[in-house]
Formats: C-alpha cells, sequence, structure tokens
C-alpha cells in the first residue's frame, strides 16, 4: 500500500528486519536490520534530522544560519539532505582519505566539503570544524558529544526494533560505533525493556580502541584531545575514527556492553560481498564488519538463538574503494565466452 508524505524527512526511519537465510548457520534466527533504506541510504540520516530539528526547537540554530560538522560522509550525506529541505547552507569538514563518492553526494546536495589533511586523521577534521565554527558564527552540530543524536535513536531505531520483535526473544543485539548515536541511543532501550537482550559491539581489528582498555584524552567540552594511542588506519569507513566519542564512552560507562569483537578488514569486505552475492543485500564495508561479529555470537550461540545485526549504509558510497577492487568496468574473459556462444552482437575485449 502506498504512502504519501509532506516532503522527504518523513520518510527517515521504519527500516526493514531482514531474515538471513545462506550465510546464518542452522539453527539459528539471524536477522539485519538495514539502514540503506533510508532516503539518503544511512542510519546517519536519522542523526541528521535529530540534531537540526532539536537545535530548531531549542533556538540554538537559526533561520538561514550555516550549519557545519565534521563528518567521514555519511552525517554529511544526510545533513546535506536535511539541510537543503530546510534551507540552511551547510559546510562539511572531511578527511581527505575518505571515498570521493561521499564527497560528491554532498556537494551535488549544495553543501560544501572542506578536506582536512589524511594524517591529521579524524581529530584534525574535527579541529577544523570547530576552528571555522567559531570564525564564522556557524552552529557546530557536534554529532560526537550531542545527546539529540542518542536520543533519536532512543525514539526510532529502538522503538522499531522492539515492536518488531514485540512478544519474541531478541538474544542478541549487535552493532559497531561510529558517534556512539545508535549504540547509546538503542542500548539503553534495550537495557530496560528486553533486558534479557546481549549487546555486542565490534570494532575495527586495526583499531581496537575500545578492546585496549586505555581511555580517551579528552578536553573539557568532551571532545578528544588527541587520537587515542590504539588507533590505525583501517578500512572501515564511518566505523571510529581515531578517537573514542563521548557518547560511546557513554554506553561504555553504563555497563551494557556485553561483549566486543574485533574484525578485520578483510573479513569486513569479504561479508559485505556474500551479503550481496549470496542473500541480495547491498551493503557497505562497516555492514559486513558488523555482520561478520554477529557471525562469531551465531557459532557459539545457543541452538534456536535469535540475533539481530545492524547495517548502516547502502554499498554504492564504496564504488572507489578495496569493496569494489576486483569488480570489473569492462568484459571479462567469462563474460566474453558467453557472447562468443551465439553468432551476433559481439563487442570486442577493449585491450
Amino acid at each position: 500500500m502506498g504512502r504519501k508524505f509532506e516532503n522527504i524527512l518523513e520518510t527517515i526511519g521504519n527500516t526493514p528486519i531482514v531474515r538471513i537465510g545462506k550465510l546464518a548457520p542452522a539453527g539459528i534466527n539471524l536477522f539485519v536490520k538495514i539502514e540503506a533504506f533510508n532516503p539518503l541510504g544511512s542510519v546517519k540520516d536519522r542523526l541528521a534530522l535529530g540534531v537540526i530539528e532539536d537545535a530548531e526547537n531549542s533556538g540554538a540554530l537559526k533561520p538561514g544560519q550555516t550549519v557545519i560538522e565534521a563528518t567521514s560522509g555519511n552525517t554529511g550525506i544526510g545533513l546535506a539532505m536535511v539541510c537543503a529541505q530546510k534551507g540552511y547552507p551547510l559546510v562539511v569538514t572531511m578527511a581527505e582519505s575518505f571515498s570521493l563518492e561521499r564527497r560528491k553526494l554532498m556537494r551535488f546536495l549544495g553543501a560544501k566539503v572542506v578536506l582536512t589533511p589524511a594524517a591529521k586523521k579524524g581529530t584534525g577534521m574535527v579541529a577544523k570544524a570547530q576552528e571555522l565554527a567559531k570564525a564564522n558564527g556557524w552552529f557546530l552540530t557536534r554529532q560526537f558529544e550531542n545527546e539529540a543524536n542518542p536520543d533519536i535513536h532512543s525514539r526510532t531505531t529502538a522503538r522499531e526494533i522492539i515492536n518488531d520483535f514485540e512478544g519474541e526473544p531478541l538474544d542478541y543485539w549487535v552493532t559497531g560505533f561510529g558517534t556512539g548515536g545508535t549504540l547509546k541511543g538503542v542500548a539503553r532501550i534495550l537495557a530496560k525493556e528486553k533486558p534479557e537482550t546481549k549487546i555486542i559491539v565490534c570494532e575495527p581489528e586495526d583499531a581496537p580502541m575500545l578492546s585496549s582498555g586505555t581511555g580517551q584524552e579528552r578536553n573539557a567540552d568532551h571532545t578528544p584531545a588527541a587520537s587515542h594511542p590504539s588507533f590505525k588506519p583501517h578500512p572501515l569507513q564511518g566505523w571510529s575514527p581515531d578517537f573514542i566519542p563521548k557518547l560511546t564512552d557513554d554506553a561504555v560507562d553504563t555497563g551494557v556492553i556485553d561483549r566486543i569483537f574485533t574484525i578485520s578488514g578483510a573479513d569486513a569486505i569479504l561479508y559485505s560481498q556474500k551479503l550481496a552475492k549470496e542473500e541480495g543485500i547491498f551493503v557497505g564495508i562497516s555492514a559486513g564488519g558488523t555482520l561478520a561479529g554477529a557471525l562469531k555470537i551465531c557459532a557459539e550461540a545457543p541452538e534456536g538463538s535469535t540475533v539481530l545485526c545492524m547495517l548502516p549504509d547502502t554499498g554504492e558510497r564504496y564504488l572507489s574503494t578495496p569493496l569494489f577492487a576486483g569488480i570489473h568496468d569492462e568484459m571479462t574473459d567469462e563474460e566474453l565466452e558467453i557472447s562468443h556462444s551465439t553468432p551476433g552482437f559481439h563487442l570486442e575485449a577493449v585491450t
């Protein structure tokens, strides 16, 4: 049945939960929540709407004021959509190491993208956003510390999960962390309303910041004062910058996390590819990483267990990354062989 909406922002949320068949081990009910169904393709659409509407309601964001944020891409894309619809200019700062598709998507939506040196990592792009906001009087959304981020996940993402598993067991909920908004916002609702659900958090093997047990050095405003000592660059874009966000630390401090798994970049890419080729689900590298963590839980969970895994974004913003390294533009030898199996309409191989 079709539905009518007043604007694109009303389509954010209510993403589907889908059973995984071929990749799930026998005897385990494995489901995924596919955030790529949000209008701009990621879970960060929720964050973008939440922080902007909260700022409007509080008066912190004035009509026509420029919005600025530091982002690895998905938050910026979501903010570009929200700001375009609501009429706010947007500037994003982003380390030059993130995918080209993300820059182009934000610019296509009307945002200005200011690149920062890759060597300065996530802390560099955050510092640049702060610098620009202060110099120009722009509104800084502070996605890593802003309570409106987890609040919208408590109101939407968590409620959707509770409703979809009403009267049914949910034994494990598996997620990564970027800003910590999804983790904090959903985990606190599950802890209260489905306390039997174990919270499983995944992070990059090359950046085991939570697993290390080493605290994050912070400034007085809770922003990172320096890169975390356990951070190294990794291919899981959007999955943890070079610091532990304040919102993630909040979730850790409440004691709701049951397990933390580290996931290799190779496994993240592998399971993103497997989701596409075996389940028809097209998602990004971080989604593959979260599924890898979910499958670790599945391997040890009691028979009959139900596992829900978050899939944060679409695969379309990874075309220039190692996720697509083996995908050719031209026909392969096998495809040429298929073409030549009948007499007409041949396109010769490009040499």
